[in-house]
C-alpha cells in the first residue's frame, strides 16, 4: 500500500504535466481608447470621443470582427490605431508600441479602415459642395467680391517612401522627391468652408497640374456645361470660360483688383491643404506603394470632411509658402473674355 506521501508526489506531477498541456491564456488588458478627456483625444487622434463614435458607427459594419477569439479589437479600438497612424504618421511598430499591439494588428487594423472609409468616398466628397450651389458662391463673394465662384482648385504633393515600382522615374516632381501629385481622387477643389469637393490621387508626381484637371472627370463635366459656375486657380492651369486665373502681368487697377480678390478667395484651396497635411501626418511621408498611398490620401480627405462638417477642433497651421507652380501662358479666347468681362463688371 502506497504511502501518502508518495500519493501527493504522484498528483503533484499529474497536476504539473497537465498544466504544461493545459497551460491557462493570459490575455492582455486593453483600456478602452475613448476613457481619456477629450483634449487628449485629440492630440492622439484628432478627433473627440463623440467624432470618433460617429466614425465608427460609419464604418462598423465593415470593421468589426466576426469573432471574440483571442480577444479579437473591438470597433473603436480598431478606429483609434488607424486616426493615431493617420495623425502621427509614424511607423507601425511604433502605433502598435503606443496601443500595446503587435505590427502585424496595427497593420490590419489601418488598412480595414482605410478601405472602409474609401467606400465613403462619393457620400462625404461632392462637388460643388453639401451646401446648395448657390449658397457657395454667395459665401465666396463675400470673401472679396468676386461672382459666381464655386470652388478653389490646386494641387499638391504627397512624399512617397515606399517601394515606387517599375515607373519609379514617373513619381519624382520637380523639386526632386518621389511624390503623388494630389489633386484629389477624381479631382482637387474645395469650397468656401475648405470642405474637399473633389479628389485626385492617383498622379505621378511628375504630371503637370493643368493635365491631371483637362483629363479628370471634373474637367469633362464642365467641357460640357454641367455646372454653373467659376473655379479660381493659379497660373498652373489655363484660363478657360470655367476656370479663372490671374492676369500674368496686371496693367490696371481693375486687373490689380481682380488679381488680388482671386487670390483671397483661392487660397482656400491653399489652407485646406495645410489643415489636412496639419491634422493627419502621414500625409507629410507615406511609407507605401503608390495605389496604397492614394487610398490613404483619400481616408485622410474623407475624415478631413467628417472633422470640418461635425466643428471638430482643427490644428494649427503653420504659414508655409504656396508651392512653385509651372506657369502656363496660353489662354483660351473665351477665359479670357471671360475673366476681362468680370473686372469690367465688378472690378472697374
Amino acid at each position: 500500500m502506497a504511502s501518502p506521501f508518495v500519493d501527493n508526489i504522484v498528483d503533484l506531477g499529474v497536476r504539473i504535466v497537465q498544466g504544461a498541456l493545459r497551460r491557462e491564456r493570459v490575455f492582455r488588458d486593453r483600456s478602452d481608447p475613448l476613457a481619456y478627456p477629450d483634449d487628449i483625444l485629440l492630440e492622439r487622434y484628432r478627433f473627440s470621443s463623440e467624432g470618433i463614435r460617429y466614425v465608427c458607427q460609419l464604418i462598423e459594419t465593415k470593421v468589426s470582427n466576426t469573432t471574440k477569439r483571442s480577444h479579437a479589437l473591438t470597433v473603436a479600438q480598431t478606429v483609434c490605431i488607424a486616426l493615431r497612424f493617420f495623425a502621427t504618421g509614424t511607423y507601425l511598430h511604433s502605433v502598435g508600441d503606443a496601443e500595446q499591439l503587435s505590427k502585424n494588428t496595427v497593420c490590419r487594423a489601418v488598412r480595414k479602415v482605410v478601405l472602409a472609409l474609401n467606400q465613403l468616398l462619393n457620400v462625404f466628397v461632392v462637388f460643388p459642395g453639401h451646401l446648395p450651389t448657390l449658397a457657395i458662391k454667395e459665401a465666396f463673394y463675400k470673401i472679396a467680391g468676386f461672382s459666381r465662384v464655386i470652388g478653389a482648385i490646386d494641387c499638391t504633393h504627397i512624399p512617397l517612401n515606399g517601394h515606387i515600382g517599375e515607373h519609379e522615374a514617373d513619381y519624382v516632381n520637380r523639386k526632386s522627391f518621389h511624390s503623388l501629385n494630389v489633386q484629389h481622387r477624381q479631382y482637387n477643389t474645395c469650397d468656401h468652408q475648405m470642405m474637399v469637393t473633389s479628389l485626385s490621387a492617383k498622379w505621378p508626381g511628375s504630371v503637370h497640374d493643368s493635365r491631371i484637371f483637362r483629363e479628370s472627370t471634373l474637367g469633362h463635366l464642365f467641357d460640357r456645361g454641367h455646372f454653373d459656375g467659376l473655379l479660381l486657380g493659379d497660373r498652373g492651369y489655363a484660363c478657360t470660360q470655367y476656370l479663372m486665373t490671374p492676369y500674368p502681368d496686371p496693367q490696371t487697377p481693375p486687373q490689380r483688383a481682380f488679381n488680388v480678390a482671386l487670390s483671397k478667395c483661392r487660397v482656400r484651396i491653399e489652407m485646406t491643404f495645410g489643415v489636412i497635411k496639419s491634422r493627419f501626418n502621414c500625409l507629410r511621408g507615406l511609407r507605401v506603394t503608390p495605389q496604397r498611398a492614394c487610398e490613404v490620401t483619400a481616408a485622410c480627405v474623407i475624415l478631413h470632411n467628417i472633422a470640418t462638417i461635425r466643428g471638430e477642433r482643427a490644428p494649427a497651421v503653420p504659414l508655409v509658402a504656396p508651392d512653385l507652380v509651372d506657369p502656363i501662358t496660353l489662354d483660351f479666347p473665351t477665359g479670357r473674355a471671360v475673366r476681362e468681362a468680370i473686372t469690367t463688371q465688378y472690378f472697374g
